[in-house]
């Protein structure tokens, strides 16, 4: 494994241009390209459950008052780059744990791709690895300017057809994955 991308060891030929890190900062590793080669907000049910995140939907009732209720894990936000401009740094896979969603196996050593990478500290979801490509995850990554946070934000959403909220962004909404069939219609604005 240490011998392997993003798991070798720092090589005076990789030039970082970002670095990220799991939230208690035991996973850190560097990114070598300015943007991905894409990036998506995913809604397949897998996200909802891995990542958890939890969203409030504020409304109000007819007599102006405030609600709120929750919507679940609604999607998860991903990009794509190449195993080769990812390198952890030194100490980062004392930290790292491995999951395979397909077997629904974790493991402490490094099963062969796809697998799932957390941080087994503070269980922060790094990444997903496939055999030649990576799918990060922008909210780790250190951005300097909101202006190169914008090289990685998503394309479009897939698997909207498994969505627990309603996103009126403009971006393409397909019902698996990109490419995969007619996009869906965007939802019109309540009124």
């Amino acid at each position: 494994m240490a011998s392997e991308t993003p798991y070798a060891d720092h090589s005076k030929d990789f030039s970082s241009i970002y670095t990220a890190s799991c939230h208690c900062g035991g996973v850190q590793y560097d990114i070598a390209v300015e943007k991905p080669l894409d990036a998506k907000y995913c809604h397949c049910k897998d996200c909802q459950k891995l990542h958890g995140k939890r969203q409030q939907a504020q409304s109000h009732d007819a007599s102006g008052l405030s609600t709120s209720t929750s919507k679940g894990a609604p999607f998860q936000w991903a990009a794509i780059v190449n195993k080769s401009d990812v390198q952890f740094q030194p100490g980062a896979q004392d930290h790292l744990e491995f999951y395979k969603s397909d077997t629904q196996t974790p493991s402490e050593t490094r099963p062969d791709p796809p697998s799932k990478l957390t941080c087994r500290f503070c269980h922060s979801p790094i990444m997903d690895e496939g055999r030649k490509m990576c799918m990060l995850f922008p909210t780790l990554i250190k951005f300097p300017s909101q202006a190169e946070a914008a090289l990685w934000q998503p394309t479009c959403h897939i698997f909207y057809e498994q969505r627990v909220c309603e996103i009126q962004d403009g971006k393409p909404k397909w019902p698996r994955h990109k490419d995969d069939g007619e996009p869906m219609n965007d939802p019109k604005p309540s009124s």
